[in-house]
């Protein structure tokens, strides 16, 4: 029996599908790449992109129960006022956050990836402040 690695609720063939495809590769191609069928592709990307969306629910049902709050971002948005705007929302609902200034602009840069030459938002994002003090930041 093979023992894959799982990354939260993904597992390392799914992520590899999800990257090959973010680069433009078809199922086809990818199936070529990883020796199996591109039905085989298939459903593993869906299998993923399912566990993706119950993740994104998840999120949002613990920012509901009370204690959290979800922060949509609009495309220009200067990056070095994100960080501000997350911990004065975080304030206003009485939430101590285990994030401050630097995590926060870095969880946007390095995770995200949606900084312009300009330094604002390219993409519009989403930050879930949740209600134990964690941040979640994923671009729309």
């Amino acid at each position: 029996m093979i023992v894959r690695k799982k990354y939260g609720l993904l597992t390392e063939r799914q992520l590899e599908i999800l990257r090959l495809r973010r680069e433009g590769l078809n199922y086809k191609a990818i199936a070529k790449k990883l020796k199996t069928t591109p039905e085989n592709i298939m459903i593993l990307e869906k299998r993923a992109k399912r566990n993706i969306e119950a993740a994104k629910a998840t999120l949002e049902f613990a920012c509901s129960l009370g204690g959290g709050k979800i922060i949509e971002l609009k495309p220009g948005t200067r990056m070095v006022d994100i960080p501000r705007i997350v911990l004065d929302e975080a304030d206003k609902i009485g939430l101590k956050l285990k994030a401050d200034f630097i995590r926060i602009y870095n969880e946007i840069r390095f995770k995200v990836g949606v900084k312009s030459a300009k330094g604002t938002l390219k993409k519009p994002i989403v930050i879930y402040l949740l209600p134990n003090g964690d941040i979640w930041v994923e671009a729309k």
